[in-house]
Order: structure tokens, then sequence, then C-alpha cells
């Protein structure tokens, strides 16, 4: 930022330092700079390891303004800083955004795949999710755009949802280990109806928010790369196994936790709190419209100043 200072002229102005046309190599390091800062708050690989740590020690409303604000701020910086005020380093640097985008949401399936603890699988289901995120910004093309935002807005519903799920069952049992599950559909119906469609939503199932963003996300990924859009379907077919074991492991089987805890269903005020999140699901997932309308302006006006002040390599 004080590079871009004294560079634009000696202003902090964001209109003024994006005006400004910086030689390559000061974008270049600039680029970088920014990369460092944002890579550690989206977070990307391989700066990705304070936020399992982070968000088991974090109570539950903790985790959900971590995954629900403060991870997009990273993304945000992304928008708001790398690509208007470094076109030319963005689009130099993008294939490498790309792949490290991939790396996030193969290495972030994997690792949710081997856990037994609730909270660290959804939160290295975040890592994997918000590489969607990078990815789709970092295609620089309409569709990849539009769906990594849009995905912004549906991970921190989609995942704050998934830790409130956590919060409530841990309340009742003490116990975050999915060993100890099973059965617990037959305890508490409503509860588990409700995981469903998060559950499913975090795995993108048409019909659901999350099916929208990444769709967008992984045409844009194709047209821009190949090799990094098989990547990406590679990494959601991980997150499909490893949110449907959950699942099975939790909800299903014989009634063992339920009769161990005389688990109750969640009452009117949990309720209260599930109801909007889950019609934002459902009304993303089947009318995207509207929000794909607020999007796309501000989007067409980003490339626009990416192309054409990046000189369109």
């Amino acid at each position: 930022v004080i590079v871009l200072y004294f560079h634009g002229g000696e202003t902090f102005d964001i209109l003024a330092l994006t005006a400004q046309d910086l030689p390559f190599r000061v974008q270049s390091w600039l680029f970088f700079a920014f990369l460092i800062a944002f890579a550690v708050k989206v977070p990307m690989v391989p700066v990705h390891t304070w936020l399992p740590d982070a968000h088991v020690q974090a109570p539950t409303a903790g985790s959900i303004i971590l995954a629900g604000v403060l991870l997009k701020m990273g993304a945000y910086g992304f928008l708001r800083f790398s690509l208007p005020m470094l076109p030319e380093a963005s689009l130099y640097y993008s294939t490498l955004m790309l792949s490290l985008s991939a790396l996030a949401i193969v290495y972030g399936g994997l690792l949710a795949l081997a856990q037994d603890d609730l909270k660290k699988l959804v939160a290295y289901s975040s890592i994997s999710h918000m590489g969607f995120v990078t990815l789709g910004i970092f295609t620089l093309n309409l569709r990849g755009l539009e769906g990594g935002i849009l995905q912004m807005f549906n991970h921190g519903v989609t995942t704050g949802a998934l830790f409130l799920f956590v919060g409530l069952i841990y309340e009742r049992t003490h116990t975050r280990s999915i060993a100890d599950y099973g059965g617990l559909m037959k305890a508490a119906p409503v509860y588990t109806a409700f995981l469903a469609l998060f559950t499913l939503s975090s795995m993108a199932l048409p019909g659901t928010n999350s099916f929208v963003g990444e769709l967008l996300v992984l045409s844009g990924a194709f047209a821009a790369n190949l090799a990094v859009g098989a990547a990406a379907v590679l990494g959601a077919l991980l997150g499909a196994a490893y949110l449907l074991g959950m699942y099975r492991k939790v909800a299903l089987g014989p009634a063992s936790i339920g009769v161990r805890f005389k688990i109750r269903d969640v009452n009117a005020r949990e309720l209260v709190t599930i109801l909007p999140l889950a019609v934002f699901v459902l009304w993303v997932g089947l009318y995207p419209k509207p929000f794909l309308d607020i999007i796309g302006p501000s989007v067409r006006h980003l490339l626009t100043q990416v192309h054409s002040n990046g000189g369109g390599q």
C-alpha cells in the first residue's frame, strides 16, 4: 500500500490508485506482496494451517463469523486491490493462481475426508470451498468471476450453517467425534432434516445455492484452463465423499447417541435461526437471477478494467 501511495501521486484514494499505470516489474512485486496477505486470510494452501485450529478453539459464534465474514476479506482483497490496481500482473500470474486454487480444492477435500472431528471436517471443507472462490476470481472471465463472487455468499451461509449445527449437537452431547454419533435421525428428525439440506448444499447438489456458484466457476475454469477445471471437478467429487460419509455416520444407523444422551430436537429459538439460512439456500438454488443481476454489472466493469489496462496478456 505504501508503494502504491508513492507511485500514485501520494494518495490513498482507491480510484486514483486504480487509474495509475504501473510498470510490470512494480506490479509483480506488489502482486506477490498482496498475495501473501490475502492468501493467509482466504486461506490458500500452503498458508492454511491456522484455520482448522482456529475453528476448533473458537466458540460456535466465532466459527460462524470466521467462516461467514472474515475469510471473505482475503477474496475481497483480490477483487478490490489485485485485479483493478495490478491488471497486467493479474493476467500474467492468473495460471499460478488457478493452480494454487485447484490445489486448495483437492488438498482441502483430502484432509476433510480423513477427519473424525466434526468441526475440523467443516474447517477443511472451508479451505476446499474457498478454493472455488479464488478459482472463479482468477479465471478472469464473466462466468467464473460471477460464480466466485456468488460462492463467497454461498459459502458464508452454508458453512456458517454447518458450524451452527455442529455447535447445536455439541451443546447437547459435548463431543464432536463422528465415531461417537449414529442414528441421530431417530432422536432428532428435524435437526437431521435441516442438516441434510445444508450438507447437500455444501456438496453443490442441483437445486441448492452452491450448485449455481460451483457450476459457474467450473464453466469459467474449463474455459480458462482445462487441467485446472478437471482438478476442480475431482475436488467436488471429494466433497461429496466426505460430506455424505459424515451424514451417514452421524444421522443413520442405530440410535445409539440419541438413547445415551436423550437428545432433544431443535427448539423454536434454534428454528428461527435456521429457517432464514434454509430459505437462502433454496432461493439461490432455484432462482439465482436476482443475485446474478446484482453481481453482473460490477463483474463486467472489473473485467473491462483488467483486460484493457492489462494489455490482454
